[in-house]
């Protein structure tokens, strides 16, 4: 069998893979289903066709140069998981109109003087230009775990210069729409949720009239060191806020029982969220709600 170049990803410019292997070879692994026509220009190996990489480097190859992944796509790339990569965004130049297609959307803005960098080969935006552009739309928890995955990226002393260099996208962004709704999602990212969840229950007490908790709150001892960790917490009123995840505390129940209660013994009202509150926080909010009455603490 005849053997293919590496292309980007499994992705090939048609006109480049004819000039490497020939024509025929071309017609015949596409016949053979081997290649599959991506478009007229561009064809990709079957067996790569639903990677990510390999889709966005198709979408890179179809809009050719002057072309950069954006939003989503570069933002996943960066290492932000949460990010909807159903869809490839791309974005070229004003002056080189292309349509988009099934998977591929093309964004028309300005391309020169925009940071821009190379990842596993692939043109991308900066980090920062792919956040601001994920806030401006799409699912708000899944947009606000992005966030806040792209802050986790760097270290906890470098994350108010990201957070400044993205808020400064959103205010001077181009086109207007969604930036009202970015700059309140961007307000309530840290960096510190450990999972797109627990993003997503920030949002929901946010949502629902509640105080905005920290994130990651250490509990030490009379010493100094460091007991426990707790997702979320209202200092003043010592509420805290646990989110049990399907997998990390399924096998943990018991532990998790004798952590709350060692945490009760030093003042702390624990309150414990799951999955399901996510999908109906009703039964959630109304806990807290009772908690903080509980410790005479007005929170709306």
């Amino acid at each position: 069998m005849l053997e293919l170049p590496p292309g980007l990803h499994g992705a090939h410019d048609r006109q480049e893979l004819v000039a490497a292997i020939g024509h025929n070879a071309v017609r015949s692994a596409l016949a053979n289903g081997r290649l599959i026509a991506y478009s007229r220009k561009v064809v990709l190996e079957r067996k790569r066709m639903l990677e990510m990489p390999t889709r966005a480097a198709a979408g890179l190859l179809h809009v050719g140069p002057g072309s950069a992944l954006t939003g989503p796509t570069a933002a996943w790339l960066y290492g932000c998981t949460a990010a909807d990569i159903g869809v490839v965004h791309i974005l070229t130049s004003y002056h080189r109109p292309i349509r988009g297609r099934a998977g591929l959307a093309v964004h028309s803005g300005i391309l020169d003087g925009l940071d821009t960098t190379e990842l596993a080969g692939l043109r991308v935006v900066g980090l920062d230009f792919a956040i601001a552009e994920v806030l401006c739309g799409g699912h708000r928890p899944t947009v606000l775990a992005c966030a806040d995955q792209a802050l986790a990226l760097v270290q906890p002393a470098d994350r108010g210069e990201l957070h400044a260099a993205i808020r400064h996208r959103i205010d001077t962004r181009r086109d207007p729409r969604g930036r009202r709704r970015a700059q309140a999602l961007m307000d309530l990212a840290t960096g510190k949720p450990e999972s797109p969840a627990e993003s997503a229950l920030l949002l929901a007490l946010f949502d629902d009239g509640l105080p905005v908790p920290r994130a990651q709150v250490p509990v030490t001892d009379i010493h100094g060191r460091e007991r426990y960790r707790l997702d979320f917490a209202w200092e003043e009123p010592m509420i805290a806020l646990e989110y049990d995840g399907y997998v990390a505390h399924e096998a943990r129940v018991e532990r998790d029982a004798e952590r709350d209660t060692d945490l009760r013994s030093r003042g702390w009202l624990i309150v414990r969220a799951n999955v399901a509150d996510l999908r109906s926080p009703e039964r959630l909010m109304g806990d807290l709600r009772a908690a903080f009455t509980a410790r005479r603490f007005k929170c709306a």
